[in-house]
């Protein structure tokens, strides 16, 4: 099919202009990748967004599979002799899937159903005739139809007698009302209307300790189009390990008396056989048929929208603030193990690591104590980084006590190290393990055991959480819904792109990322990405983004979709380390021309960036969007889009579950957002739930409406669950 018919389907379908989506499905046809299209092709695609240009690229894709099987199906009935012109175009025409599976359906082939046993018999005559209902005696009519088996022959087709024919007929009748069109569709109106999900708990399952969890859907029952994906998906979590039993319903009695009033004439003897048949065909093919669809539709909705949180989630993870280049240390708490301390330079590399035992059972605080400051002094730490798991508040407490001098230690280590006063952080260790344990770890640490690994991991993550997280697969970082339970290739797919969106969207330091955060920028890949830090280790640091031509395999179509995500702090040409695309630096020379200065000199000179007319450089090419984003780009080159890191202190008076009391107001940290809620951490190793009718004074459609991960807010305690463990939270002050 002609790409112009998919920009007009998906022009229609996304409400967008029918010439951008042209534009744009033949950007990605050449190559270019998302960030690339929605940075730099603005003027092509009429500035759509990464989130429009991702819903295009999938919804082609999309149209693309319907192509391939349509082209099955018109194949498979050419092939039965049985496709007629307008057979073929009104397959040609469709490009809705259902619809089209509908179309194919009686052409289909399928197992041997009772209906074609009676076609074999030969009373698809007989199954006519009836359907017609102008015969008044139908035994009569079927008499013609029996033929008595030959014993000799072992004849298995024939009809031993009137009944057994008006049988078959019927089971003819049931099916073709069960394939019809018009049928399928009239119930999947009922069931999007109507439909209910109804949960119940397997009997022998019910008392087991594994049901308890499920217990809220043990008897449960909710409009289908009402339901929340989060129960959806808990059902259908229910379900897969045995212990609920989901089925999905309309009214059964108004189904079949629609379905009668459209193929039953009267009250005559044909009429109640096709009655009969029609009540059959919905009970026993089309109902379970459509069950099965919206079971599938539904499953597959709840998914998107789970994976829709989990992407945000991840998102707001990502591009959570960065310390920066500082030299930190890094923490991973624990009771009876210890604490293993790392000590890391300002560009992340590992420098020194040890353990201390300032906790129960060892409790050997004041030698801890002593070891941390001999750290800080003799590696001059800037930021101290605290994994939140096991023992970290009593970790962040003692060091902070360290740090403030309330030991007995040597005065002349406490002056020294006084006047360095580190910044102390709780970072989220969910994922550490995961990193510590994986290939890429092993690679740059070959030396090192998990514990250094994943305490390196910690003091990284303040750093820069981007350059460190994209190292783990993001299941694992603690910011899904269900992320188990959903489509893993879709989850996959939607979770790549945004990982790639995020580092995209901050930049990437050419002679410092690792090759696993190079791999994610634009038109590169795992193969380019080790080619540049191999040429990087041989060549020395870059200078230009130029060199990057010189790296093996990375081509002139690599390079422009690369190039202006890439930053080279200190390079001869500013602009290397600025998001303008080295294609727009020429018009960027020549607006330092005009002005009679410098680019150095234009981006310095607030006076000289003003007096730039953008619109004397417009070309057929290059549009008022580009120019724009690149007068934004001289006003501060390389700006990162992340936020500040804040410092954060929970509550002193709170250290478990137990010091908890209803009507409490607490500082928390969001640490997972879903559909229902957010996940707060107030510091008692639990976190707690504010519900989303709680979060605000005011009706909202999402969490993410009104929180971000890793926010910090005032909750107060509206109620302590000691006995499961649960905590209820409310941002109502």
């Amino acid at each position: 099919m002609e790409k112009n018919t998919f920009a007009q389907l998906i022009a229609s379908a996304l409400n967008l202009k029918e010439k951008a989506v042209a534009n744009t499905l033949s950007l990605l046809e050449e190559g270019c990748t998302i960030p690339f299209i929605s940075r730099y092709r603005k003027e092509r695609t009429g500035g759509l967004d990464e989130v429009q240009i991702a819903a295009i690229s999938d919804r082609f894709n999309k149209f693309k599979e319907i192509e391939k099987r349509k082209e099955t199906i018109t194949k498979t009935i050419r092939e039965l002799d049985k496709l007629s012109p307008d057979l073929e175009q009104r397959i040609a025409d469709c490009w809705d899937a259902t619809e089209l599976e509908d179309i194919y359906l009686p052409f289909r082939p399928k197992r041997r159903t009772r209906a074609q046993v009676a076609r074999e018999q030969g009373l698809e005559p007989l199954a006519k005739l009836i359907m017609l209902q102008r015969e008044r005696d139908p035994e009569a009519a079927a008499v013609r139809f029996v033929s008595a088996p030959d014993p000799r022959s072992g004849d298995v087709s024939s009809v031993p007698s009137v009944a057994a024919a008006l049988k078959g007929a019927q089971d003819i009748i049931a099916e073709t009302v069960s394939e019809d069109e018009r049928s399928r569709q009239q119930l999947r109106n009922l069931f999007a209307r109507q439909a209910f999900i109804v949960s119940k708990v397997v009997k022998a399952k019910a008392d087991t300790d594994e049901a308890a969890k499920y217990s809220d859907y043990f008897d449960w029952e909710e409009p289908l189009k009402r339901c929340s994906s989060h129960r959806l998906l808990a059902m259908r979590r229910g379900e897969a390990e045995g212990i609920l039993r989901i089925s999905i319903t309309p009214d059964d009695e108004e189904a079949i008396d629609r379905l009668k009033r459209h193929y039953v004439y009267g009250n005559t003897p044909c009429g109640r056989l096709v009655a009969e048949a029609v009540e059959d065909g919905y009970k026993r093919l089309l109902k379970p048929a459509i069950e099965t669809e919206f079971a599938a539709q539904s499953k597959e909705k709840a998914d998107e929208e789970a994976i829709r949180v989990f992407a945000e989630n991840l998102r707001q993870l990502l591009l959570g603030a960065p310390l920066g280049q500082k030299r930190v240390m890094g923490v991973d708490p624990g009771f009876r193990t210890g604490c293993k301390v790392v000590c890391l330079d300002a560009q992340g590399n590992l420098l020194h690591h040890e353990a201390i035992f300032p906790h129960p059972p060892v409790n050997k605080r004041m030698e801890a104590a002593v070891a941390i400051l001999k750290m800080v002094k003799r590696y001059q730490i800037e930021a101290i980084s605290i994994g939140n798991g096991t023992a970290s508040r009593e970790t962040d407490h003692f060091i902070k006590d360290a740090l403030a001098g309330k030991y007995n230690i040597d005065t002349d280590l406490k002056s020294q190290t006084s006047t360095l006063k580190p910044q102390v952080f709780v970072v989220s260790e969910d994922g550490a393990s995961v990193y510590s344990a994986s290939k890429i770890a092993r690679d740059e640490f070959p030396d090192e055991d998990v514990t250094v690994r994943g305490a390196v991991s910690i003091g990284r993550r303040l750093m820069d959480p981007l350059a460190e997280l994209v190292k783990i697969d993001p299941k694992s970082i603690g910011v899904g819904q269900y992320q188990h339970d959903v489509d893993q290739t879709k989850l996959k797919h939607s979770l790549d792109q945004t990982v790639e969106s995020c580092v995209n969207s901050v930049g990437v330091n050419l002679n410092t990322a690792s090759q696993h955060l190079l791999m994610y920028v634009s038109g590169l890949g795992p193969v380019l990405a080790k080619n540049i830090v191999d040429y990087r280790r041989e060549n020395g640091a870059f200078t230009s983004r130029a060199q990057l031509k010189k790296v093996p395999r990375l081509g002139p179509s690599a390079f422009q979709q690369c190039a202006g995500f890439l930053r080279i702090p200190g390079a001869k040409n500013p602009l290397d380390n600025s998001a303008v695309h080295p294609e727009s630096y020429p018009i960027v020379e020549q607006m330092a021309k005009d002005q009679g200065c410098t680019v150095v000199d234009l981006i310095n000179n607030k006076e000289k960036r003003e007096a730039v007319d953008i619109k004397r450089y417009v070309t057929t090419e290059v549009g008022i969007p580009t120019l724009t984003d690149i007068m934004k780009e001289l006003e501060k080159p390389g700006r990162d889009p992340r936020e500040q890191l804040e410092e954060f202190e929970f509550d002193k008076n709170v250290a478990s579950i137990d010091d908890l009391v209803e009507g409490m107001v607490l500082p928390g940290i969001v640490t997972n957002i879903t559909n229902f809620g957010a996940f707060v951490d107030i510091g008692v190793h639990q976190d707690g739930l504010v519900h989303i009718s709680q979060m605000a004074n005011r009706r909202i459609a999402h969490p993410l409406d009104v929180v971000k991960l890793h926010q910090h807010i005032q909750v107060r305690v509206i109620e302590v669950d000691r006995r499961r463990n649960r905590i209820s939270l409310s941002m109502k002050i």
